[in-house]
């Protein structure tokens, strides 16, 4: 009867959860798996992400099936989540970006080797789409999203946008009579792991470079929290550990229609930890952010963003409030990961008893025969959450948890030995404080093998989130060696600080789909104001703006005067150049208000579409003649870069031409003036000024900044050229030749006084 009991434990856990299933999500979107086995109350899944399968690369399928399957055989996961970007979608020169059928037929046969080699299941495997996979897609289902054909999930009938999986642990099964009926009873473990999958990619696949953005709807927010917040009604209450796993980091996240935000559904469920990829490891190895709900209505800067890792918010344990009311923390960890494209990473996360935390595996040096993962005390810098500092101030967990360092450890031979090292940076340099040998949890039934020491961990109290730092090292049969990687801890629950670097910043500290409309109206805004308030001062002002002027009174006036005075007067001086400030002002406007390009978004033998600053201007697939704008914020990776590095340069340094047109005039003008005989009583000084201004090195170096412009035009043309099927003389004449042909003719206009 036990074993049958064994078998009736998945039919149970399955109708427990259909039970509760809110009738808005579809039924088979949602999963729970039966996890048995030691180490008990621990679960672990494998993450990998960005692999860009290419046809010309064949190397990134063949080192996937080299290391990937191997190394999943070792950890042995609950679940492997393949968090987008599957294939490519990229021609050999990087500028035509579309599905192609090849790189997804590798695809599936990697993956089938990967599930072979590995032995584990099929059914444990979620890869979920990225922005490559929908390059140049009409509609989902179409003929060209091969993603439908050949993926895992789609393989398995997962349609949904939305995916749920709950990882519950099956610990005990036991006969008791009741009344003279014999009743099969089920223990868990006492907590629940659940994870979702969220697909945001663009419905309409806009092919690159105009589909970089995760774009949510409302209703697929709405399907998320409601895959978040199953478990809440189970009458058990049992703790819940959510993960969400999705593409796009939250930075590169649109708002929906109705302006929410997928921050605030993860807060409203106090996840433990989002799990993304898309940025790649060439932006930095700190690609983290954590949340953390405010009572305060956040200020008007955080909506776009914010510059430390842990947005200004510190975790305290002198003040925790134990009351249950205060239970609910709202907060969750963003973890971006390494791709498999370059950096050849797969990422390790473990549960244990709620904690979270993780390790990164680098192949580039080649197959790992031992995996090493500290699950308890976590990394103070990336992993530790508010609720850490209330369990220690309030004793949640009790002591159990804290009682003991607990590693697990996954080796291709048997384990001979483990141990614990942890260091005090306190004296300047790193002193042993603690060196232990841990010992395997031991079981007739293993998933893998979990090993840990008792430690006195009161002795390790510190107001200092980062004085002590842990490290395990653990040697096999044949001899060879692993240490995981230097990590400080906190038992306190306090977080390390962790400053951002400029390129992290960038990418993940900024909300681009807020920034954009703001950063693009700055930019237009500067661009008319130095068109415009020049013109309105040479009308207003008169001969105030003059060459003549200026060096006239230069002497009387400060340092900051001279140049306020000099700067308006280089734009004065353009728009006296009346033919050449018009056609700026124009184009300027045609930018605002009439189409950027005409081009094929989509297919080269779809329908021709036009984009401006709000996007492509598209029709909604079968909704008659209604119209969307498609792709924003995506356009800004056009729009942005040609106001901020082609045209807003063009007008500064025109402006600086028809100054220096003015100066060498006047120049000029006074040396037709001069006798001959005042030649030979200059200075050495005056000789090699006259000698510059006669050499003209002025407008030689700003015709080099001309060059420097239109290099950088010219790749912006060519891109869109390749990317959208364009033909340069009919789709966007305006946008590729205005620039290049201004500059040349203002060249000509001032190369003579």
């Amino acid at each position: 009867m036990e074993t049958r009991g064994k078998r009736l434990c998945p039919l149970l856990l399955a109708l427990a959860a259909a039970a509760i299933t809110q009738s808005a999500v579809s039924r088979d979107a949602r999963e729970v798996v039966e996890v048995s086995g030691a180490p008990d109350g621990v679960v672990w899944v494998a993450q990998l992400s960005d692999l860009h399968f290419s046809v010309h690369h064949p190397e990134r399928a063949y080192d996937f099936r080299r290391y990937v399957g191997p190394a999943l055989a070792i950890v042995n996961p609950d679940l492997v989540l393949i968090t987008g970007d599957l294939t490519d979608g990229k021609s050999k020169d990087l500028l035509t970006m579309k599905q192609n059928e090849v790189e997804w037929v590798e695809y599936e046969s990697t993956m089938k080797d990967v599930i072979e080699s590995s032995k584990l299941p099929r059914r444990i495997f979620y890869d979920l789409r990225g922005n490559h996979d929908s390059f140049g897609i009409p509609a989902s289902g179409d003929d060209s999203d091969f993603y439908q054909k050949y993926s895992i999930n789609a393989k398995l009938g997962r349609q949904g946008r939305v995916q749920s999986i709950t990882l519950e642990l099956c610990l005990h099964y036991f006969q008791n009579t009741l009344d003279g009926v014999l009743v099969n009873d089920l223990q868990n473990s006492g907590r629940r792991h659940l994870f979702v999958g969220f697909d945001s990619t663009m419905e309409i696949g806009l092919r690159g470079p105009t589909n970089l953005f995760g774009h949510p709807t409302d209703k697929q927010l709405t399907e998320l929290d409601q895959a978040l917040s199953q478990w809440e009604s189970d009458f058990d209450k049992v703790p819940v550990t959510k993960v969400a796993f999705g593409h796009f980091p939250l930075s590169f996240s649109a708002l929906t229609e109705s302006g929410k935000n997928i921050k605030d559904v993860f807060l409203k469920q106090s996840l433990a930890a989002y799990l993304c990829g898309h940025l790649h490891t060439r932006f930095g190895k700190n690609l983290k952010r954590y949340y953390h709900g405010t009572v305060n209505e956040p200020s008007l800067s955080e909506h776009y963003y914010q510059f430390n890792m842990h947005q200004r918010y510190v975790i305290q344990s002198n003040k925790e409030n134990c009351s249950e009311e205060a239970a609910h923390v709202e907060e969750f960890w963003e973890w971006e990961m390494g791709d498999w494209r370059k950096s050849r990473s797969m990422r390790i996360l473990a549960i244990d008893d709620g904690y979270v935390s993780y390790t990164d595996i680098d192949f580039r040096l080649g197959s790992k025969s031992i995996i090493i993962l500290p699950t308890f005390p976590l990394d103070s810098r990336f992993m530790q959450r508010a609720s850490t500092s209330r369990d220690f101030k309030c004793h949640i967990t009790g002591p159990s948890t804290f009682d003991t360092v607990r590693s697990l450890v996954f080796a291709k031979h048997e384990i001979v030995s483990v141990s614990v090292k942890i260091y005090d940076s306190r004296p300047g340099t790193f002193e042993v404080v603690l060196d232990s040998e841990m010992k395997r949890v031991d079981s007739n039934e293993t998933r893998g093998h979990m090993y840990l020491v008792p430690w006195n961990w009161r002795a390790f109290e510190d107001p200092s989130p980062s004085r002590y730092w842990l490290q395990i090292e653990a040697m096999d049969i044949t001899g060879g060696k692993s240490v995981s990687q230097l990590r400080p801890f906190s038992v306190n629950g306090l977080s390390a600080r962790v400053n951002w670097t400029w390129k992290e910043f960038f990418v993940m500290g900024i909300q681009w789909a807020s920034v954009y409309h703001p950063a693009l109206w700055c930019a237009l805004s500067l661009i008319f104001s130095l068109l415009l308030v020049p013109q309105v001062s040479a009308v207003v002002f008169k001969d105030q703006f003059t060459y003549k002027s200026l060096c006239a009174y230069s002497s009387q006036r400060t340092l900051l005067k001279s140049l306020v005075g000099g700067f308006i007067w280089l734009f004065v001086e353009l728009a006296r150049v009346i033919l050449v400030w018009s056609f700026l002002l124009v184009y300027a406007l045609y930018l605002v208000f009439l189409p950027w390009l005409f081009g094929h978004p989509i297919t080269e033998n779809g329908k021709l579409a036009y984009m401006t600053h709000k996007g492509w201007i598209l029709k909604r697939p079968n909704s008659g003649n209604e119209v969307i704008h498609a792709g924003t914020p995506d356009v800004m990776v056009i729009v942005l870069p040609h106001l901020c590095f082609v045209l807003l340069p063009t007008v500064v340094i025109l402006a600086a031409m028809a100054a220096e047109r003015t100066a060498y005039r006047e120049h000029y003008l006074s040396l037709s003036g001069k006798k001959k005989d005042d030649y030979y009583r200059k200075s050495r000084r005056q000789i090699e000024h006259e000698n510059f201004w006669n050499g003209r090195w002025i407008r030689k170096f700003l015709c080099l900044l001309c060059l420097v412009v239109l290099w950088k035009h010219w790749k912006i043309c060519r891109a869109l050229v390749k990317a959208y099927a364009m033909n340069p003389l009919l789709h966007a004449p305006v946008l590729l030749f205005f620039v290049p042909s201004l500059i040349v003719f203002t060249i000509y206009k001032t190369s003579s006084i």
